[in-house]
């Protein structure tokens, strides 16, 4: 009964953050403070209330250089003319996606807006002429202003999109980038649990140093397939293969220390709470702010979580926004070692109590004193022997 249950959950902890993404407060920016961009602003939080987060800055380069610090997704700059989105699809194709959409809708409701108010300066305009003809007595009909309200009438609100952070040309969509965090968690686990129940690697230091060693060598495999190949990471290749390391070290690290504490249930907790957990709530294909309220935070403080925003960072964005990521992975990494290397201590005394052994002055019997005599045991066969000689 437990294994359908196990399926279960396992199914829900994937389908359900995928079956309702959807914004929830995502960094915004808004350039500039004038009536457009508090239209804007207003008409967003009634179409969408709670979905973004506005942050007001005083022109496009300073919104641009928000981006590249990773302190909003992007930005909408409006104007009587056209609406501007500046995006990053290296932070998150979804994301980028979703404000090109909200920018295309912005653009179609002022164009609708501004075709009410020509069209209402044309009645007004109408109404006019028609009054002043009345009161003409012989005069000629003057002229209404058709020209001006007709041209006036064709205007239409223009929409621009700017990518400041794109993704690499090889992984246009981000596919490859996103599919690669499932493959290193269930490596991670697989090096751990390699290295916990080898029987080669008797010692803790030895099974520590081949840990950091495979973890070292699997990354750099996977950054030759990933960007050698496909050309997904293409910027600061010896920092992305040192993240990649150790988003390996610290998935296997803790599987390592849990197996060494708590024997094959180690494997299966480590397993269930970095595949169904820290993989479900990643946000790794879409944003963190996409998912439930309370998972993306729940996913950002496990490795799989942490490790695919470091890794997005320091490939696209210089290592910005990257030092909490880094810190986690660290913590993980270090109670996972710390298991490794001194786990024998605690399985040892947990032995101990189970088996119940005796205490040390009780393990030899009580020796005879110096004027005891000493029994002396006579084997069956000898007095079988006796017993046949006395016959």
């Amino acid at each position: 009964m437990a294994l359908p249950i196990v399926i279960t959950l396992a199914v829900l902890a994937f389908a359900w953050p995928s079956g309702r993404i959807s914004p929830r407060d995502v960094p915004v920016g808004i350039v500039g403070t004038g009536p457009a961009s508090q239209h804007a602003v207003e008409a967003l939080t009634r179409a969408k209330p709670g979905a973004f987060d506005f942050r007001l800055y005083p022109d496009q380069q300073a919104a641009r250089s928000a981006i590249r610090s990773r302190d909003v997704y992007g930005a909408f700059a409006v104007s009587g003319h056209g609406i501007t989105v500046l995006e990053a699809t290296a932070a998150s194709p979804s994301v980028a996606q979703l404000l090109t959409g909200v920018g295309q809708q912005l653009a179609d409701k002022a164009t609708l807006q501004l075709a009410h108010q020509k069209a209402a300066l044309e009645k007004a305009a109408q109404e006019k002429a028609a009054a002043a003809h009345s009161s003409a007595k012989a005069h000629k009909k003057a002229p209404a202003p058709q020209s001006a309200a007709g041209a006036g009438s064709s205007v239409q609100i223009a929409l621009k999109t700017v990518d400041v952070v794109p993704l690499a040309t090889e992984d246009p969509r981000g596919a490859v980038f996103s599919s690669s965090v499932f493959p290193l968690t269930i490596c991670g686990i697989m090096i751990g649990a390699f290295v916990t129940m080898a029987r080669g690697l008797a010692r803790p230091r030895h099974r520590v140093l081949t840990l950091l060693v495979a973890c070292a060598v699997a990354a750099l495999g996977v950054y030759l397939v990933a960007q050698g190949f496909l050309g997904a990471l293409p910027h600061d290749h010896v920092a992305t293969w040192a993240i990649l390391s150790l988003d390996l070290l610290s998935v296997g690290a803790t599987a390592a220390g849990l197996i060494r504490l708590l024997g094959p249930v180690g494997l299966g907790l480590s397993a269930a709470l970095m595949v169904f957990v820290g993989n479900a709530f990643s946000g790794a294909t879409s944003a963190p702010e996409m998912l439930p309220n309370g998972v993306h935070h729940l996913g950002q403080w496990l490795p799989p979580g942490a490790g695919a925003s470091l890794l997005r960072d320091t490939t696209y964005f210089d290592g910005s926004a990257g030092a909490g990521h880094l810190a986690i992975l660290v913590l993980w990494s270090v109670c996972g070692l710390t298991a490794v290397m001194f786990g024998h201590w605690v399985t040892g005394e947990a032995r101990g109590t189970k088996t119940g052994t005796t205490a040390p002055g009780n393990l030899l019997p009580a020796l005879p004193g110096p004027d005891a005599t000493l029994p002396v045991r006579r084997h069956a066969h000898a007095h079988a022997r006796r017993d046949d000689s006395a016959g």
